[in-house]
């Protein structure tokens, strides 16, 4: 899995190094660039972890770590060389995850964010549940639930929502798709999906979310 790391840090300097480190990793890496805006960053970027620093022009890395929250699960680390108890003890009862301390070696920095993110995404494995962008698909019994809410799919849109789910940020085609569903013993041809993507959608919007699976006219369907 391609994961995308979302570097909040105004010191230039320490943000493209932790940049270039992350990319060889073989993670892709995204910076924020106006930090009056760090939540709509978040937003387009869809991170799979966030290194988020305390200091910041505009609000602090508390004020950015609650917003976030308010509206994802996604791993937090902070990391600041204000790196008192009071700070740290703060941050985690903001909702972060664990905190580095400023001056850090980078490989410190690789292998909490590996830990981090093998702890994470395995555990949402093993409990049969997928989470991307406030959405949260329950593999055990086919539903789908985002803020209180909660909808039964039926078991064409159940797989067609897991697999666009589990390949977010990549467009998948309509016809990978319909290969998938034809590996059951259901038969479903384009309009039939067309069908099901359509009844698919109006249940994600009764959810809050109004499109979350995009058609890539001419290619298939994304979910970012």
């Amino acid at each position: 899995m391609m994961y995308r790391i979302l570097i909040v840090e105004d010191d230039r300097v320490i943000a493209k190094a932790i940049y270039k480190q992350v990319q060889s990793w073989g993670y892709e890496a995204g910076m924020v660039e106006d930090f009056s805006k760090v939540l709509e960053t978040f937003a387009q970027f869809h991170p799979q972890l966030v290194l988020l620093d305390i200091s910041l022009p505009f609000y602090n890395g508390y004020h950015w770590c609650t917003e976030i929250r308010r509206m994802s699960k996604v791993p937090i680390i902070f990391i600041s060389s204000n790196s008192d108890n009071m700070n740290i003890v703060m941050a985690m009862t903001m909702g972060a995850d664990d905190f580095i301390a400023k001056p850090f070696d980078l490989n410190v920095l690789t292998a909490k964010v590996q830990a981090l993110l093998r702890r994470t995404y395995d555990f949402s494995n093993d409990s049969n549940l997928l989470e991307h962008g406030g959405l949260l698909l329950n593999i055990s019994d086919a539903t789908v639930s985002s803020d209180g809410k909660r909808e039964e799919l039926t078991r064409n849109e159940f797989r067609i929502l897991q697999l666009l789910m589990e390949q977010h940020g990549t467009v998948v085609s309509r016809e990978r798709i319909m290969q998938a569903l034809w590996e059951s013993d259901s038969f479903i041809d384009d309009n039939t999906l067309s069908v099901n993507v359509t009844r698919l959608r109006r249940k994600l919007e009764t959810l809050g979310k109004q499109d979350y699976i995009k058609t890539k006219k001419g290619l298939g369907y994304i979910v970012e």
